[in-house]
């Protein structure tokens, strides 16, 4: 069932989102070369205390998961796609980097996500990071009043597949609110015109996920939590949650 939000819960939804965006701006202004991923996740769970939110990531366990999630971020480097779990590995001169982070305040979730490349960039990661932020606006831009699920599904899907990068297939954006997951299903590739209609009130997390080497497959790494590709080529993630509004889109993780 999908919850329509007030107006006033969408403003709530905004604070929880602001959270989101200073701990990922945060991570991002300390990750380097050298920079282990369990300090990134430190920089974030400082962020969250003190904002006085929790994470919906940390202890998270969905039916697929071995294990609850042990941080409050997710660090996905180079061939991971998302889910990848904060270790002790050190960050490389040229490692493409996609942090995943969640907040909750008040009663609501914020969830979003970046990719960036770390030292010196590789002129394809940079490509594959720029085609992820362009397909997660051309999502944005879909999510209006009377438009479907498959209007912002296909419009993701058409910006990665004219970049000719692959879609992970059966993973994508969702519904969120008082839950970081709720309904609907949010997909990265679709047919335009189907799906459930947008109506005022409705918050989706819209985060396309690309494979660099263009082919869609990926498979479990031995934590049960990390996805990677299957040809070791490198991916990136982007995601903002999402109101749509009778005034268009509203960015609630903007940063």
């Amino acid at each position: 069932m999908v919850e329509l939000k007030t107006d006033t819960s969408i403003d709530a939804m905004r604070e929880a989102g602001r959270v989101v965006a200073d701990a990922l701006a945060a991570v991002r202004e300390r990750a380097d070369v050298g920079v282990s991923l369990l300090e990134l996740d430190e920089v974030a769970r400082e962020v969250l205390r003190g904002a006085g939110a929790t994470s919906p990531f940390l202890g998270y366990r969905p039916s697929f998961a071995p294990t609850p999630f042990p941080a409050v971020i997710c660090a996905s480097v180079n061939d991971a796609i998302v889910h990848g779990i904060p270790t002790g590995y050190r960050l490389r001169d040229g490692d493409l980097v996609s942090i995943d982070c969640g907040a909750e305040l008040g009663g609501w979730a914020g969830d979003s996500a970046i990719s960036f490349t770390v030292g010196t960039p590789r002129p394809e990661d940079v490509r594959l990071v720029e085609t992820a932020e362009r397909a997660l606006a051309a999502g944005i831009a879909a999510a209006v009043v009377g438009n479907r699920i498959g209007d912002i599904a296909h419009a993701i899907g058409s910006v990665c597949r004219e970049a000719g990068y692959g879609i992970p297939e059966g993973f994508g954006g969702h519904g969120i609110g008082r839950r970081m997951h709720e309904d609907p299903a949010v997909p990265n590739e679709g047919r335009p015109g189907r799906g459930m209609r947008l109506r005022p009130g409705m918050a989706l997390a819209i985060e396309p996920m690309l494979i660099g080497g263009g082919r869609d497959g990926y498979h479990e790494a031995a934590d049960g939590w990390t996805l990677r590709t299957n040809d070791a080529s490198r991916a990136a993630h982007a995601e903002h949650s999402v109101a749509v509004t009778e005034a268009g889109p509203r960015i609630l993780t903007a940063r």
